[in-house]
């Protein structure tokens, strides 16, 4: 069975997230340990007891992600896990997927979505920029409401058929949100501290192009799909071209999911906290087999080949 493994992004995080695995896992624990180091500060700390609020904030947040997700990638492989033929992340989770295809060390990535999460929430000032989902309207749709609204307002993220996120300024995406409404679309703003995935956040690319240059990315052992354009690829300077462009531009989800589909594989695995890409892709197509591995009876269910 062809497999793709699938990584989490920001907003999947909770406290005590790894406790579970961490309790049964020398992998697990090893990685915590690893991530701790190449931060310099205790980060498994607050992945286990939080202060919840400052496990919140973008800067800690990426890197906890990262970690758990790559923990359970971890006990994954030492428990015998069938490979993955493709690796894909949303946002944030395809530094996990470029870890688990061999092309950028774990201690490089803990420390390089620490310096993103700080950029891009220093990207624009507290307050002016938000993000919201729709729901109702196709991406096309939502493009052409864009362009009729005064402001900055872009298209964010495709994360299924019936799920579009728009970044922006605050002004801007309000009217977005009703004028979407006034179309019938249900219209949510997100909690989230900045614009993520529009132009207000090129400062944050640029800042973040330095810090990659001086990390070396190598081929891949399977192909990684990156979100901006959901194409496979194992060349590692289209891999950080696209780390930089994905901080802000859309992330194409449902091309991404519907690509893996047409390239032959047959169940998604999810790796990491919580179970919200497992949701998005059983919304582009319910029959689609998809596991979340975020605790140790999903792993089980997997190893044993249950669906």
């Amino acid at each position: 069975m062809s497999i793709a493994c699938v990584f989490p992004g920001q907003g999947s995080q909770y406290v005590g997230m790894a406790r579970a695995l961490a309790a049964s896992s020398e992998a697990a624990r090893a990685t915590l340990a690893e991530a701790d180091e190449a931060l310099g500060e205790p980060l498994s700390t607050l992945i286990d007891q939080g202060p919840e609020d400052t496990l919140t904030l973008t800067e800690n947040n990426q890197p906890a992600i990262l970690t758990v997700s790559v923990a359970w990638l971890r006990e994954l492989e030492a428990r015998g896990a069938p490979a993955p033929v493709l690796v894909a992340g949303h946002s944030l989770g395809e530094y996990s997927a470029l870890v688990a295809a061999g092309a950028l060390g774990f201690a490089d990535a803990v420390r390089l979505v620490r310096i993103r999460g700080r950029a891009m929430q220093g990207a624009a000032p507290p307050g002016e920029g938000t993000m919201a989902a729709l729901r109702g309207l196709s991406p096309e749709q939502v493009r052409a409401l864009c362009d009729a609204v005064d402001g900055v307002v872009e298209l964010a993220a495709v994360n299924s058929p019936v799920q579009v996120v728009v970044a922006g300024q605050v002004s801007a995406v309000e009217a977005l949100m009703a004028a979407a409404e006034a179309e019938g679309c249900r219209a949510t703003r997100l909690k989230v501290s900045a614009p993520f995935h529009c132009s207000l956040l090129k400062p944050a690319a640029d800042v973040l192009a330095g810090a990659l240059a001086t990390v070396p990315l190598q081929a891949p052992r399977v192909p990684v799909l990156p979100n901006v354009d959901a194409t496979p690829t194992t060349d590692p300077a289209r891999l950080r071209a696209a780390l930089i462009a994905q901080v802000h531009q859309p992330v194409l989800w449902l091309d991404s999911v519907r690509r893996m589909v047409a390239d032959g594989v047959a169940r998604f695995v999810e790796v990491g906290p919580g179970r919200t890409l497992a949701g998005l892709i059983k919304k582009t197509d319910r029959k689609l087999d998809v596991v979340s591995v975020d605790r140790a009876g999903a792993l089980d269910a997997l190893l044993g080949g249950a669906p």
